[in-house]
């Protein structure tokens, strides 16, 4: 679809944008409410973890999106993993066409969720929401089914004021797997690419600059995550026998895993690149209040601290097989097993920065240790396109939707996904939003949602969708 004409006057009906306004306004308890029933659902996609509870979370989101009464068609639905004989997790798929050649928009968010951890970490139970101090806490509050209601209420809205005028046409996709990898994904899309078909499409999974001022990520690092086992014996041996003359695994990994790092912290694996872009201005004071830096602990890295994160690569080792602490013996360790997480430049591949990494750990592998990697997934990172109509309309939706004008972002996580959605829309614009603030904790214990900043996003949603109706 070719750039759509905008009616002479950016918001042609004020009253009538009022109205949507106070609609989404009146309509956010219920909201809240809702979301508050899907986060009791702990619907996560690992094997070790109940999958029923994903069937209970994609049917609430389907009676969610039916009671809307705005889709001419809601089904759950899933996608062969290519390369399997699994199927995915269930998704929705909601659908209604568009009318009198208005423009079609795409809403995508995802309902599983990351496991807990330790309940021992949280204050409250992360499977009962619980308000306090102006947030939402638990598991998913945030991410992302803070994103699916932020849909939802938006829709309510605009249906409520616009009634039989409604004629944006609008589908609704909500992932069942994403923090598992959206291993079925790539595969839905091409099953369902008629009904995903869209001018614009909205990914509600990302954050913004504070709890006040919204954001439209315009980068996105990639990612390169992989296992890799270190032997270097055949056995388990007695310290004190073979101390001194034999070197162990862990000693081989540690003495390993320390050269992917500089002094300083940053990233010293050549063939890993950076991306050269202005970042706004952020303190250290900010870095250690949004991060939880330790009073004696430094930044790592060089450059301003949002480069750092937005446009240079990092490495962590998220995770390791070894002896237990409550386990442990005096034993020369056979083998160690790590887990490596990369975030990637925007502009380099997933696949080119893995390679360099694979290279790096061979070539500093110490006394001859033996390495396996294995369970290498990797997504290339994204650079949005800020030149069109769908990113500027969504800037003065948030502008007034927030009361404050947004902030560009860069982000140091990654949505592998989108490339997907890149390569089967060449010609939708992408655009990334979210509910989240920078303490929100995503992914840890203890998330939660700003009731504000929930309250801005439905605004923000509904002005947009208001306004892509009004596109002639």
């Amino acid at each position: 679809m070719t750039s759509p004409a905008l009616p002479g006057d950016p918001n042609p009906s004020g009253d009538r944008e009022a109205a949507v306004l106070d609609a989404a306004a009146t309509g956010f308890p219920a909201a809240l409410s809702d979301l508050g029933q899907l986060v009791r659902i702990p619907g996560m996609a690992w094997p070790a973890f109940d999958q029923t509870q994903l069937e209970r979370s994609s049917e609430a989101v389907a009676a969610l999106a039916s009671g809307t009464g705005v889709f001419d068609d809601v089904r759950i639905l899933r996608a062969a993993i290519p390369g399997t004989d699994e199927v995915g997790q269930p998704a929705v798929l909601a659908t209604r066409a568009a009318r009198n050649g208005k423009p079609t928009i795409l809403l995508y968010a995802h309902h599983d969720v990351q496991p807990p951890g330790d309940d021992a970490l949280w204050e409250t139970p992360p499977f009962e929401p619980t308000v306090r101090d102006g947030r939402l806490y638990g598991r998913g509050a945030a991410d992302d089914k803070a994103g699916i209601m932020a849909h939802i209420a938006s829709i309510r809205a605009v249906a409520e004021v616009l009634g039989d005028d409604l004629e944006l046409g609008i589908a609704m996709f909500v992932e069942g797997e994403e923090e598992y990898g959206s291993r079925s994904f790539a595969q839905f899309l091409s099953d369902n690419k008629d009904a995903l078909r869209a001018d614009a499409i909205v990914v509600a999974d990302s954050g913004n600059w504070d709890s006040s001022t919204p954001g439209l990520t315009v980068s996105l690092r990639g990612n390169a995550r992989f296992t890799v086992r270190v032997r270097t014996l055949d056995h388990a041996s007695h310290s004190g026998m073979f101390g001194g003359a034999v070197p162990d695994a862990m000693m081989a990994t540690v003495t390993m895993l320390a050269t992917l790092w500089n002094a300083d912290g940053s990233v010293a694996v050549e063939g890993m690149i950076e991306r050269d872009a202005q970042t706004p201005d952020y303190t250290e004071e900010t870095l250690r209040d949004e991060a939880g830096l330790l009073p004696g602990t430094s930044p790592i890295g060089d450059g301003t601290i949002l480069s750092r994160i937005w446009n240079k690569p990092s490495v962590t080792v998220i995770g390791i097989d070894a002896t237990s602490v409550a386990a442990a013996s005096n034993t020369l360790l056979p083998e160690v097993t790590v887990v490596i997480s990369a975030r990637v430049a925007p502009g380099q591949t997933g696949e080119d920065a893995y390679a360099a990494l694979e290279a790096h750990l061979r070539a500093h592998a110490p006394f001859g240790a033996e390495l396996t990697f294995s369970d290498v997934d990797l997504g290339n990172g994204f650079l949005v396109d800020t030149s069109g109509w769908a990113v500027a309309l969504t800037r003065e939706a948030m502008r007034d939707g927030y009361g404050v004008a947004p902030v560009d972002l860069g982000v140091g996580g990654s949505i592998p996904f989108i490339a997907d959605l890149v390569r089967e829309f060449p010609q939708a614009q992408i655009l990334v939003t979210g509910v989240e603030d920078p303490h929100s904790r995503a992914h840890s214990p203890n998330e939660s949602l700003h009731l504000d900043t929930f309250r801005h996003a439905v605004a923000t949603e509904a002005l947009l969708l208001s306004r892509m109706n009004d596109i002639i």
